[in-house]
């Protein structure tokens, strides 16, 4: 089974059925997956806060969400996470691919890299960090995690994750 589907295996199974997304190369499997699965209703999204803004009014509206972003963007997102998801309780599933470790070949991405955990730690949001494929065997328990807390979790997936940058 390729990582894409069994990353979507795990959202439909922990009922999650709005999923937006903003475009990501690392990511596009998932997002392809994602968006060929009837159960989930996929909205593309412009921008990381918009999405979680989506993804707000779909868990008031009765549905579970996830999104789907890179880390470059998580700057942005800060006042969107503490004054609508975590102030009123929203769990939200962040996949995130984490962008700006070694190898990286886009210089402006190690600097958002560099304060992604330290800007997630001080929000409080449990941040697991995915290296290698077997990783996700861990996915299950984390969506049934925050949609018992209600809170959000990022997961961060790294190149290595993806299989490198091509390089590796």
């Amino acid at each position: 089974m390729s990582i894409d589907k069994k990353i979507v295996d795990d959202l439909v199974a922990n009922d999650v059925s709005f999923v937006t997304t903003v475009p990501c190369k690392q990511l596009a499997g998932v997002i392809d997956e994602v968006d060929a699965r009837p159960e989930i209703f996929h909205i593309p999204s412009n921008k990381e806060d918009e999405g979680m803004g989506l993804c707000a009014g779909a868990w008031m509206g009765g549905k579970r969400p996830a999104i789907i972003m890179q880390n470059t963007a998580i700057g942005v997102t800060i006042n969107t996470l503490a004054t609508l998801i975590q102030y009123y309780r929203m769990p939200l599933p962040m996949i995130i691919s984490y962008r700006g470790e070694l190898r990286e070949p886009v210089a402006c991405q190690v600097e958002m890299a560099v304060h992604t955990k330290a800007l997630l730690s001080q929000m409080n949001i449990p941040t697991y960090h995915f290296h290698k494929e077997s990783d996700a065997d861990e996915l299950d328990a984390i969506l049934k995690y925050t949609f018992m807390c209600n809170k959000p979790v990022a997961i961060l997936t790294d190149a290595s994750f993806w299989g490198g940058y091509g390089d590796q």
